[in-house]
């Protein structure tokens, strides 16, 4: 099956784009997700999280604090990097798990730090959701209610714009009004199913 990386910084509107992309026929998998899964109650990886940063990350509901979470690992990068070592190898083989089970035309792995953890080599091709940085900032102090400064401290221990953009096979501009995305999401989507329909010939020929 044909594979699509999504990545895209913080606040960029990646959610809304593949939406778009799954009506249109695609599988999506969406690691954000999978994490939230796997840090379920219950999980052994929650208790793994509470073992390493402190039970000041459970709530008195017995679920995962990510506000709590959030704030002790954007200040410290090795704590950063700790968290990051227990969960990424499990949210990578549950998104490889998923994509061997779906259905769709294509999948659509969405992967927010994709460069970061330096896993393009899972998809066939990188589609970014670009915003200038400014509408970065604007769009998640609105919806989440952290400061200026907290939003740009995620901001920049994300990879740059720039790097982002320069690793990008595709790129979606969702800068503008949500009326914009859909010419833009329609011609992928035609490429895509392009690209697909040449996936599975040269699986056939390869049988």
């Amino acid at each position: 099956m044909l594979k699509i990386a999504v990545t895209g910084g913080i606040g960029s509107g990646k959610s809304t784009v593949v939406d778009r992309f799954e009506q249109l026929g695609a599988s999506i998998v969406d690691t954000d997700l999978l994490a939230r899964e796997l840090t379920e109650p219950g999980q052994f990886t929650l208790k793994t999280i509470a073992d390493t940063f402190g039970p000041g990350v459970i709530d008195a509901n017995g679920a995962l604090d990510r506000a709590a979470l959030r704030r002790i690992v954007f200040q410290d990068r090795q704590r950063r990097q700790r968290l990051e070592a227990i969960l990424h190898p499990l949210i990578r083989q549950t998104m490889l798990e998923r994509v061997e089970a779906a259905d769709g035309c294509y999948a659509m792995l969405v992967i927010p730090l994709l460069f970061e953890t330096g896993q393009t080599d899972v998809a066939d091709r990188v589609l970014v959701v670009d915003v200038p940085t400014e509408v970065q900032v604007a769009r998640v102090m609105d919806r989440s209610g952290l400061s200026r400064e907290e939003v740009e401290r995620i901001i920049a221990s994300q990879v740059s714009r720039e790097r982002r953009l320069a690793g990008a096979d595709d790129i979606i501009d969702n800068s503008g009004c949500v009326e914009q995305i859909d010419p833009q999401v329609r011609k992928l989507h035609q490429r895509y199913l392009h690209l697909a329909r040449a996936c599975r010939a040269a699986a056939s020929n390869d049988v």
